[in-house]
């Protein structure tokens, strides 16, 4: 029988995998059994499909050495439930969608019949495994707040895996180098997060949001498993995944990865088609026969030819200028033109009719083509007269100049003056 041992103490917070104990946490149930290490961190998995002889060692391991291994605890049907449901009440808008998953929440095998709906639904898909991932993270720090376990998680840091790697190797060690040193310094302050209250109750943002900028995602550089401190009985009982992210086939307790829950729900899809995938392999096998044939066939064609030499443009022919006449005229030659006098008289005319005003062509005939409208007579102005008509006689038979005879506007006035 194995004895009770002594361990060292970690001069650093436990590097614990999120991803794995959130698989651990949703398959630990009646039948399989979960145990977390204190001492370096290690996932333990009871496999009953070992050996007997190697289940009974680890059981004498766990029962002497209770205080190192931590039971995980077990999703019941009511918490698994009571998850289910309050995705559909928080985060499922369609009323439709709704009422469905809360009968089939009420159904028997819930958890499997709840995603293979989700699947279908690619919406929803996205939203339930955002939605689970966030719970059942808030789950794993609470219990793991409870047992009093100084702990990261290794996705949370952005320290590099090859550091990570120097800090696993001495985790006992008290004399370490200066990197190493200020790796466990950022240890240190970003366990102490976890401990705080917004690990377990996540507040949103308020004020404005941020500008929509592209995020760029990275997959995290995760450092390999170093443990020094495992027993001969546990090492082929360890639980070491290689989980990237968490899936949504996680919460099942049926099916171990997401590719056998996606092969059980495409049995029928791929019996009735295997045929057709039959062709489609052949035709792709002669598609590519036929494209490398083609370009050997090109490398060839292009080995025997040969490189056509370019043959030097002649040099342009420099001729002295000649009198010989261009474009195939003929050498004879032609008589010299004599020039025409023209007498002075005649210049002087040309010029003057040349530089004649714009107005003398406005005028012409020729150039006003449209009629020329009758122009309005003048409108005299009237004198202005102080109260008084003026009357022009005129005699038709006299030639005297007309008398003029001034008749005031109001007559009555002057009949007045006359009788006074």
């Amino acid at each position: 029988m194995s004895k009770k041992q002594s361990f060292p103490n970690a001069e650093n917070p436990l590097i614990l995998r999120a991803n794995r104990l959130m698989e651990a946490f949703a398959k630990s149930d009646d039948e399989r059994d979960f145990y977390l290490d204190r001492v370096e961190g290690f996932i333990i998995y009871v496999d009953l499909d070992k050996p007997k002889d190697a289940l009974e060692s680890l059981e004498e391991e766990i029962k002497i050495n209770a205080e190192r291994y931590c039971l995980i605890p077990k999703l019941s049907f009511y918490e698994s439930k009571k998850i289910m449901e309050s995705f559909v009440n928080e985060k499922v808008y369609d009323i439709d969608t709704k009422e469905k998953l809360l009968d089939i929440i009420q159904s028997k095998e819930a958890r499997e019949n709840f995603l293979d709906f989700i699947y279908d639904q690619h919406t929803e898909l996205e939203k339930w495994q955002q939605f689970y991932q966030e719970r059942s993270r808030i789950r794993i720090i609470e219990w793991l707040r409870n047992n009093h376990f100084h702990f990261v998680f290794e996705e949370d840091l952005d320290i590099g895996s090859k550091i990570v790697e120097k800090v696993k190797e001495s985790l006992f060690e008290s004399k370490v180098g200066k990197d190493i040193l200020q790796a466990r310094k950022t240890l240190f302050s970003k366990a102490k997060t976890y401990y705080s209250n917004e690990a377990l109750n996540p507040r949103p943002k308020r004020g404005r949001p941020p500008k929509q900028i592209v995020k760029q995602e990275f997959e995290p550089q995760i450092s390999p498993d170093i443990y020094t401190t495992v027993p001969s009985s546990v090492r082929q009982f360890l639980f070491t995944p290689d989980l990237s992210g968490l899936s949504a086939a996680s919460f099942s307790s049926k099916y171990k990865s997401e590719e056998e829950l996606l092969a059980h729900r495409g049995i029928a899809h791929i019996d009735e088609s295997s045929d057709i995938n039959k062709k489609l392999a052949s035709l792709r096998d002669l598609s590519k026969r036929w494209v490398e044939k083609s370009e050997k066939g090109n490398a060839l064609d292009a080995a025997h030819e040969t490189p056509q030499t370019q043959k030097p443009l002649p040099a342009p022919i420099k001729k002295p200028l000649s009198s010989k006449p261009l474009n195939g005229e003929s050498s004879s030659k032609q008589p010299e033109k004599k020039p025409i006098l023209v007498k002075k008289s005649d210049e002087k005319e040309k010029a003057k009719e040349e530089k004649k005003p714009l107005r003398s062509i406005m005028k012409s005939p020729e150039a006003s083509q449209k009629p020329q409208k009758p122009a309005k007579p003048a409108i005299k102005e009237k004198p202005k007269d102080n109260g008084k008509k003026r009357i022009i006689q005129k005699d038709a038979g006299n030639n005297k100049k007309p008398v003029r005879k001034i008749i005031p506007n109001n007559p009555k006035k002057l009949s007045k003056k006359k009788n006074s």
